[in-house]
């Protein structure tokens, strides 16, 4: 620990995080550098505790909570590519041309299926009949628990923390009404990472001396931005009609104009904000990624991504985590990339090891907090995982 003057000549106390004999100033630092975050954290788990027994309020508290937070986590996966591979754009250009697809994507399910933006990802239903994910107002006739509000506020903290989790999960986990809406979920998304590795894997492997030849130079055609634009344009798409449940799970099944356009300018601000800060923390599980910057590569990524979420949302509308499958597409590619180098030694091979793993653990992590979520927020799903337990010693 020591200390330095700043511009107005008084000390500050400077931390120094590798002395690892003194824990501690590693929690003090971490404390002071998040500071307004963690205000705004429990600005947030005050006011979820306040409007807990007002059901409008908490409607559109835990919303907008949702809204920004499944947004900023999710940049890994349906904006990460593009942001990574357009650093020398303005922003407001991305904002722009993202934002207004986001629009286009959300009124067309509006308008196609009477108020509801989510091309009826929400409207899945049990075995016996019943909504897997009911309203808690409409459709249960209570209001939120202050563990569905306070929801998005982990995922915030999550992605803080730089982790992958599923948004899906982690939000949609909290409004099921039994463990077979989340089981639904889980079964899709770890084959939706099955079958985005193995893909992923192919392409790369099988093609990277052809792809190291032609991307050996750092100079592109010009016509590579347009391809991008369009493939990166069509999976944002794609993800809105997978994921934009995810966020509008809080509010009614059948929207209004007027709920409408909250919801559709909300995201829309949230989106700006986003690519202000050029995908904030998370985007680092992007950046990290070999050669992932170079817009050939990142088109790749996005058309293999994209050609899977667009199979998988045709085939079912049971909810799909699209970080898993993101997940799955860039682990292929990783270890794809460090068994077909030629260079000698197990330095790449491990490097790769390691990112695939480090990833994929935290994503199991935030399944295993959306369950704790799931089942402290509801009372059918706790009976659920208490029977699943009992049968275990049975």
């Amino acid at each position: 620990m020591g200390s330095n003057k700043n511009k107005k000549g008084k000390k500050t106390i400077k931390y120094d995080r590798s002395d690892r004999s003194k824990p501690y100033l590693n929690v003090l630092d971490f404390l002071a550098e998040e500071k307004t975050f963690l205000s705004i954290v429990l600005g947030g788990l005050i006011l979820a505790a306040a409007v807990t027994f007002n059901a409008n309020a908490a409607m559109w508290l835990g919303f907008f909570f949702a809204a920004y937070a499944a947004v900023a986590n999710d940049s890994i996966q349906s904006l990460g590519t593009f942001i990574e591979s357009n650093k020398a754009r303005q922003w407001w250009i991305l904002w722009l041309y993202i934002g207004g697809i986001f629009v286009v994507t959300v009124t067309v399910s509006f308008i196609l299926y009477d108020g509801d933006v989510t091309f009826q990802r929400l409207m899945t239903l049990n075995e016996d009949g019943t909504k897997a994910f009911p309203h808690p107002v409409e459709d249960l006739g209570q209001s939120f628990s202050f563990f569905q509000i306070i929801a998005p506020l982990v995922l915030l903290i999550l992605t803080r923390l730089k982790m992958p989790v599923s948004t899906t999960f982690l939000l949609l986990s909290v409004f099921s009404a039994t463990s077979s809406g989340i089981t639904e979920v889980v079964v899709k998304s770890l084959k939706g990472y099955g079958i985005a590795f193995i893909l992923s894997f192919a392409i790369w492997y099988f093609s990277y001396n052809l792809i190291r030849k032609h991307f050996k130079s750092r100079k592109h055609h010009k016509a590579w931005s347009a391809v991008q634009w369009i493939v990166s344009g069509s999976l944002w798409a794609v993800w809105v009609m997978q994921d934009g449940a995810n966020i509008a799970v809080y509010l009614p099944r059948q929207l209004n104009v007027t709920q409408f356009l909250i919801f559709t300018l909300t995201i829309f601000a949230g989106l700006g904000l986003l690519f202000y800060l050029r995908g904030d923390k998370i985007q680092e599980v992007v950046s990290k990624k070999s050669r992932i910057s170079d817009i050939r590569a990142a088109t790749l990524v996005d058309f293999s991504y994209v050609i899977l979420l667009i199979y998988k949302l045709f085939i079912s509308t049971v909810p799909l985590s699209t970080t898993w499958v993101f997940l799955g597409i860039i682990g292929g590619r990783e270890i794809a990339i460090s068994l077909a180098r030629h260079k000698k030694g197990k330095k790449h091979k491990k490097k790769a090891g390691k990112l695939i793993l480090s990833d994929f653990s935290k994503a199991m992590a935030g399944l295993i907090i959306s369950v704790a979520l799931a089942a402290a927020a509801n009372k059918g799903i706790r009976e659920d995982i208490f029977q699943s337990i009992l049968s275990l010693f049975n």
